[in-house]
């Protein structure tokens, strides 16, 4: 028998042993890569992000979307990334100032938004299909149209702001954004014409839709070649939210 995503949604949603087992096993190694790559100083945070997940307000667990895999990654990618404290940028910007953007197209601005998310260049071009070259260029043209519109200028500007813009744009969603199965649609090669045409005109002004879509692009990334955890190594995260296996019998008495 198959154990599902919606299986586990549900059962964790319910508080059920199994289903917090089998969350364990299967996506403690994408938080650990999230980690890795958000926040690789921070030891601690795996631990910090599974503690807040197993809280009763946690909304992890309340909804059931198409693609529930990828979507579930993508919300759980959100809730580690709200566990990181925000450093002082040496040069603060918000959304307002990405409006200097408005030229360039909706593939460019992934490739813009992809730099406040931490990756490099080569990191980008793999997850939007396009060369690392051409990523390059489009942001040093974004560098330039960025540096015209704001008194203060520096060439880390958006990964110094990357966090913060994150949290803005993923609180301005709006009655007319979009949901994380058009942009698998788009990503996946899926989407009609008509559909990808609203979705050009929707982002040309929506930063919450391009990190969104931009999020969905990265998840299915992380989720390239995991490994659910092998052997004894779910244990301590078992302990962590009180969800161990308990042993009966002759096997509890002797280890077996």
């Amino acid at each position: 028998m198959i154990y599902t995503c919606y299986e586990m949604i549900r059962d964790c949603r319910e508080d059920r042993a199994e289903g917090w087992r089998y969350f364990i096993t299967h996506y403690v190694p994408v938080i650990r890569r999230l980690a890795a790559h958000y926040a690789k100083e921070d030891h601690g945070l795996p631990e910090r992000v599974l503690q807040a997940i197993r809280q009763p307000q946690s909304s992890l667990f309340a909804s059931l979307e198409p693609a529930p895999e990828r979507w579930f990654v993508a919300e759980l990618r959100q809730m580690l990334v709200a566990q990181i404290d925000i450093p002082t940028p040496p040069v603060a910007i918000g959304l307002e100032e990405l409006a200097a953007l408005q030229p360039l197209t909706l593939l460019e601005k992934q490739a813009v938004w992809m730099e406040t998310m931490g990756y490099g260049p080569a990191e980008t071009g793999a997850m939007l299909r396009s060369s690392p070259a051409t990523v390059e260029k489009v942001r040093a043209r974004a560098a330039e149209l960025l540096r015209a519109a704001t008194p203060a200028w520096r060439s880390t500007i958006l990964a110094d702001n990357g966090l913060a813009l994150g949290r803005q744009a993923a609180a301005g969603r709006g009655a007319d954004c979009l949901s994380a199965k058009v942009f698998l649609e788009v990503i996946e090669g899926r989407a009609t014409w008509r559909g990808r045409e609203d979705l050009e005109r929707h982002t040309g002004s929506c930063w919450h839709c391009i990190d969104h879509f931009c999020r969905m692009a990265e998840t299915v990334e992380v989720l390239r070649g995991l490994r659910p955890l092998a052997g004894g190594e779910a244990a301590p995260f078992q302990r962590l939210l009180g969800v161990e296996e308990k042993r009966k019998g002759w096997k509890a008495i002797f280890g077996g």
